[in-house]
């Protein structure tokens, strides 16, 4: 084969894993906003550069953009190599991308192709994966789901833990999404990812997943936090069997409060978040709910709020979304210790 190879998503597909480097030559802010899993970013043109190189092309012209940008491409392209490839052997094999056309990455890929390396540059790139990826959750894997589904505070995001770490097959959608899912789900200190970066790890979780082993996933609503389910993947998990993982209430007290422990320690934050719940409860429950929250009686908050506002919520929506919910398979918690999570994960991964 000559190098530069430049070759189509789909004829890399089946042999993506089997690069040695992953290279984004795009912006840092490009890369931020998604890329291909386990691409490292090695910018031809910073964020910087590509404004002043892209507003030179529409206020000049193209070849006084290239002018321009041509030393600048030269520069970062060998402070890339002298920096992170250096010590890379002959047979070293990387994946160039960059946004579409193929400059940024074919000027690295034809450097590379001059040391010596069997460079690979993505045809069409990002836009190209892009293309690929919307196509694919439009028509998702078969994969044999099994909705794992329970009130607030029954423990389904432990379980789909302690299921990933004894070899089960997992779509944990809320630690894809870094956010647990309701008014309370925002996970401090971690923003949530891209719409678009969080498509591309569903799209790398399905394509990994053997079709003859069922996936577990969580009865999530089509929306984690700020981001939406793609709707193709939502109907093939509202479609797939169920099971009712079951644990007593004062027990799920319990959890929310270890899971939760930001808000006892942070009572403003979390009031603030109920505030979103007036219009639901009323301004009159929310301010009793404020004083618990910072009267230090926060197992009585929650209990309350699994009573009056996360119960009802799940009732009246899962025998309408998820369609094998009255035939669930029924799975009970006696308490939450890693051992109680361990025995029911190991029952459904034997199952």
């Amino acid at each position: 084969m000559k190098y530069p190879a430049v070759l189509s998503f789909d004829t890399i597909l089946p042999t993506l894993d089997d690069f040695d480097t992953i290279i984004d030559a795009r912006s840092e802010a490009e890369f931020a906003l998604d890329h291909i899993p386990g691409a490292i970013n090695c910018p031809v043109l910073n964020d910087a550069e590509r404004i002043l190189v892209g507003t030179t092309y529409k206020q000049v012209g193209s070849f006084e953009a290239k002018r321009l940008g041509a030393p600048l491409v030269a520069h970062n392209i060998a402070a890339a190599i002298q920096t992170h490839f250096a010590d890379k052997p002959r047979d070293w094999k990387p994946l160039v991308y960059c946004w579409r056309g193929g400059n940024r990455s074919g000027s690295m890929a034809l450097i590379f192709a001059k040391i010596g390396w069997p460079v690979v540059q993505l045809e069409g790139g990002y836009k190209a994966f892009r293309g690929h990826i919307a196509s694919a959750l439009d028509q998702p894997c078969a994969a044999d789901f099994r909705v794992v589904c329970g009130t607030t505070g029954s423990g389904k995001s432990r379980l789909l833990q302690v299921l990933a770490s004894i070899g089960a097959q997992v779509l944990d959608l809320e630690q894809l999404a870094a956010h647990r899912g309701s008014v309370l789900g925002h996970l401090p200190g971690e923003p949530q990812p891209t719409q678009k970066a969080f498509e591309t790890a569903i799209w790398d979780k399905l394509r990994r997943f053997d079709p003859a082993r069922p996936v577990f996933v969580e009865s999530e609503s089509k929306k984690v936090g700020n981001l939406r389910v793609p709707d193709a993947v939502m109907e093939r998990i509202r479609a797939a069997p169920c099971i009712a993982l079951q644990l007593s209430r004062p027990n799920r007290v319990r959890l929310l409060m270890e899971d939760y422990e930001h808000f006892a320690a942070d009572p403003s934050a979390l009031t603030g978040q109920l505030d979103h719940l007036v219009q639901l409860h009323g301004r009159a429950t929310i301010e009793a709910w404020h004083a618990m929250a910072h009267g230090g009686r926060m197992p009585e908050l929650v209990d309350q709020l699994l009573v009056q506002h996360y119960d009802p919520a799940y009732l009246r929506s899962i025998d309408r979304n998820f369609l094998q919910y009255p035939q669930a398979q029924v799975l009970e918690l006696d308490d939450i210790g890693q051992d109680d999570f361990l025995a029911a994960a190991r029952k459904l991964h034997g199952a």
